[in-house]
Parts: structure tokens; C-alpha cells; sequence
């Protein structure tokens, strides 16, 4: 299967090392990883601001960069909605408008084909036990677009469940918003910092050390909230816990 990691925005400018997660756990599992060097922004932001037609270039070329592959795997629950969900939407709009089925044509393959990392390694892979060893006291908040856009449901917890030496325990209100929501944390930023906090505060009653999540946007937004709040938790990408093994601990 030719696979190709579509890392995102946030992920290529701020958190890198989970893009190397996501590499050296799919090669752990047999899976020969391509990084297509010409990816760029998959129009999300755009799309959520009211640009639809700015963000249908972005998602030709997204549908151009990775027409050739098998799956595409992603380690952001909000950029694979948007791919899943939405391109279509914008094919079928451009549709109705009378542009022709071109640009539907074009999204229609590629949406199909595009996974969450949770889901690609439960659904696709047939794994949930990864061979990850994370000796630490865990907590899980299901981002938005993973619970509500992709149904991830319990796929992220049986991964982490499997993980060797973490004690995975339960967030309370685990499904609120964490208050990010992309621009809505800029045009509401006082309910945003609430929500944040609540958050926060519902992962610090866990006695966790680390609370993870599949969205470093949310993870951003989260991790400002601690620091602000002088938290002793850390946030983590559930990528980064899933690549960790006992042996590279050792090294």
C-alpha cells in the first residue's frame, strides 16, 4: 500500500517532531511512509472564515499531491474532516453554481481515501496494540471534528489502552470543547480562556500527568491554558505516546 503523510499547517510550522512520530510508528508497523514534499495548507481555515472559493485551489492541489496514493494518513482530526466532510461540499457547490463537476471530480477520490491516524492504524491496519511503552498517567480529550465530524469514537482509547505502562484514566466532561474552535478562540476569546480553563481544570482532578489529544490545535490552545494557569500537566499528541517504546526510552 503506498501511504503518504499529510502532516498540516500547524503540525509542519509548529510540531514537527509529530510528524516524526507518526513516520517512525507507521514504519514500526510495516508501512513504507511517503512525505510528499509539495503539500501545503489543505483550505481549512480559509473554508471556516467564509472563503470557500480561496479554499478551492488549496484543495485541487491537495487532490493533485496525492492523487497517486493508496491512503493518506493525517494527525489532525480537524484537516482530515475537512478533506472527508467538506471537499465534497465544495465539489458540489461548484456544481450547483455551474462550474461544472470538474472540481468534484477531482476531490471525490481523494476524500475517500484520507484518515485520521487512529483510524487508519484501528480500521485500515487492523491494530490497536502498537508496541508502545509510556510509563505515565494519561488522560484523553476527543477533539471536536475527531468525535462529532469523523466518529472516531473509541478507537483513540483501545489504542491507548494497549499502551504498555500507561494508566489511561477518564476526563470528566471529556466531550465539551476545549474552546479553540480555530477563529472562534480569536473572535470570543473571553469564552474561549473559560472553556480553556474548564478544561484544564477537568484534566488536573485526573491526577494525570499527561492529557493528550489528536489535534495540536487543540493542544496549543490547551497547553497556553496550562502555562497560563501554572498547571504541572503536559499536553501530548496521542502520535508521540503511541511512537514512544521501551527500547528507544533504553537508547
Amino acid at each position: 500500500m503506498r501511504v503518504a503523510l499529510f502532516l498540516t499547517c500547524v503540525n509542519d510550522t509548529l510540531y514537527p517532531d509529530t510528524g516524526r512520530a507518526v513516520v517512525r510508528l507507521l514504519t514500526r508497523l510495516g508501512v513504507d511512509v511517503d512525505f510528499p514534499s509539495t503539500q501545503g495548507c489543505c483550505g481549512q481555515a480559509h473554508y471556516n472564515t467564509g472563503y470557500r472559493h480561496l479554499a478551492e485551489p488549496l484543495a485541487r492541489r491537495f487532490s493533485e499531491v496525492f492523487r497517486e496514493y493508496e491512503a493518506v494518513v493525517t494527525p489532525s482530526g480537524s484537516c482530515a474532516a475537512m478533506v472527508r466532510e467538506l471537499y465534497p461540499r465544495l465539489g458540489e457547490r461548484a456544481r450547483a453554481e455551474g462550474r461544472g463537476g470538474g472540481l468534484a471530480a477531482a476531490l471525490a477520490p481523494v476524500a475517500r481515501k484520507t484518515y485520521e491516524l487512529t483510524e487508519f492504524l484501528v480500521d485500515v491496519l487492523g491494530v490497536t496494540d502498537v508496541g508502545a511503552y509510556y510509563p505515565h498517567r494519561v488522560t484523553y480529550h476527543p477533539t471536536c471534528h475527531g468525535l462529532r465530524a469523523l466518529g472516531l469514537g473509541d478507537r483513540p482509547l483501545r489504542l491507548l489502552r494497549a499502551v504498555r505502562g500507561l494508566e489511561l484514566v477518564d476526563l470528566p466532561g471529556a466531550e465539551e470543547c476545549c474552546g479553540f474552535g480555530g477563529t472562534f478562540a480569536l473572535k470570543n476569546p473571553d469564552v474561549s480562556a473559560a472553556m480553556g480553563v474548564d478544561k484544564v481544570r477537568s484534566a488536573e482532578s485526573t491526577g494525570a500527568a499527561v492529557l493528550c489529544a489528536g489535534d495540536n490545535s487543540c493542544l496549543l490552545h490547551i497547553g497556553g491554558t496550562m502555562a497560563r494557569l501554572g498547571s504541572g500537566l503536559r499536553p501530548v499528541h496521542i502520535a508521540e505516546i503511541l511512537a514512544d517504546t521501551a527500547e528507544e526510552r533504553v537508547a
